[in-house]
């Protein structure tokens, strides 16, 4: 069983304070954006799904983890229309297209580039549920903390992945990743969104 301390330790640093004083004041963005991420989430999965037929680890563990996230995006879009807040379009924060730029384009190192972006994109879900599940309120605090090893096992199986299909070591693309993570975490951002940076 992983837990949230093997997470932050694979994190770079630490969400900020401010960004979390903010997610407290925008509950109704923090909700609308979370559910476009489970969303999302899940299409990316299918995605590779669509794109590495051959690998069939792969197959079983996306198939799964898509699953996992269309659950979780009706739970969220369950809890906005309970709380009476309309459901939008909004503009996706720059952190997953930054994350992707960096991307190599030629395999296997482009399958594996995105399997470690992938990891990142979860540990930091998870971190920040973390953070976010004390300060809300019962039914929001209870929710968050019950999608957290969700995110913790689905770090895991990407990291896993990541590793299996690699035909050297993934460290130093770890490393590079994490550094670039941490930036768009830590730098300024104007735009409010559950992976968004600093508040301006």
């Amino acid at each position: 069983m992983h837990s949230i301390n093997e997470v932050k330790q694979f994190l770079a640093c630490e969400t900020p304070l401010p960004w979390l004083e903010v997610a407290l004041q925008k509950e109704d963005i923090l909700l609308i954006d979370h559910a476009h991420c489970e969303k999302k989430a899940a299409s990316t999965a299918l995605s590779l799904i669509y794109r590495y037929p051959e690998l069939i680890d792969l197959q079983k563990k996306l198939s799964r983890l898509a699953r996992e996230e269309l659950r979780h995006f009706e739970q969220v879009l369950a809890l906005i229309q309970a709380r009476s807040i309309q459901f939008s379009h909004l503009i996706p924060s720059r952190y997953a297209g930054a994350l992707h730029r960096h991307v190599r384009t030629y395999e296997p190192e482009k399958l594996i580039d995105t399997l470690i972006i992938g990891a990142f994109i979860e540990a930091r879900s998870c971190e920040r549920f973390a953070l976010l599940a004390p300060k809300l309120d019962s039914q929001l605090g209870k929710f968050y903390s019950s999608l957290m090893q969700a995110e913790v096992r689905h770090y895991n199986d990407y990291l896993v992945m990541a590793k299996h299909y690699s035909q050297q070591p993934i460290d130093d693309r770890i490393r590079f990743f994490a550094e670039i993570e941490a930036e768009l975490v830590l730098s300024p951002d104007e735009q409010f969104r559950f992976h968004s940076g600093l508040p301006v």
